[in-house]
């Protein structure tokens, strides 16, 4: 499972990336809310762990954060009064706890989040096998018949096994939008495109005459394979 801190504090930064990495997890860090999220379509994450300098910003960071994805949010901040809690935690924060908190109360608190969220490591994931196609989510590398394993982004890989294990099925865009980036409401469909061209060039033996990745125009996409 992969989750990012979030930090401006470097100390504290260092501090929480050991403390989710002790307890499991793999862990990227930044100092900047708002860099991660202008990237959050290429660098996708399953927890956001938060740390404010203080807790006036709360309420304006988790509607910015619940604008960019739906990914488990866990603020860690000073002091802050109940209404302050209870609005941010209306405005889509996961959890909230206030310094200082217990490096274990975090840990314990980060993965039975993880685990209401079902987020599933990938190393847990089996094995896609599928005519000429094998994937696999423990090396995060798909191969084509006797060609060699390509290896995938992660929004590649979680395109392609959420197509692969629903193969055969049309899957609207907005969909695929909602299960690879974690948006909700309508979809992107030039962001669904966009990944669907570079996977197709990493898969299909001739992408401009895809064989696995159908368009349906206007309706979605599909995954065929001569076993269906």
């Amino acid at each position: 499972m992969q989750a990012i801190v979030i930090a401006p504090n470097p100390d504290e930064r260092d501090v929480l990336t050991f403390v989710l990495r002790k307890a499991g997890l793999s862990v990227a860090a930044s100092g900047d809310y708002v860099r991660v999220l202008s990237n959050w379509g290429d660098h996708p994450a399953d927890l956001i762990l938060l740390a404010l300098e203080t807790g006036d910003e709360i309420d304006a960071v988790t509607k910015t954060v619940r604008a960019a994805t739906q990914a488990p949010l866990f603020i860690v901040s000073e002091a802050v009064s109940e209404s302050v809690i209870a609005q941010s935690l209306r405005e889509g924060a996961d959890v909230i706890v206030t310094r200082p908190a217990s490096p274990q109360l975090i840990a314990a608190q980060a993965i039975a989040l993880l685990r209401r969220a079902n987020a599933v490591p990938a190393f847990v994931l089996p094995n896609l096998d599928l005519g000429p196609i094998n994937l696999d989510p423990s090396t995060r590398t798909v191969q084509v018949g006797e060609s060699r394993p390509q290896r995938l982004t992660q929004l590649e890989f979680r395109l392609l096994y959420f197509l692969m294990t629903n193969r055969g099925q049309v899957l609207p865009a907005e969909v695929i939008v909602e299960r690879v980036w974690g948006y909700t409401g309508e979809g992107n469909r030039d962001l669904v495109r966009g990944l669907v061209s570079r996977l197709r060039h990493k898969i299909e033996p001739n992408p401009e005459k895809p064989e696995f990745l159908e368009t349906l125009p206007g309706v979605g996409y599909r995954f065929v394979t001569e076993e269906i």
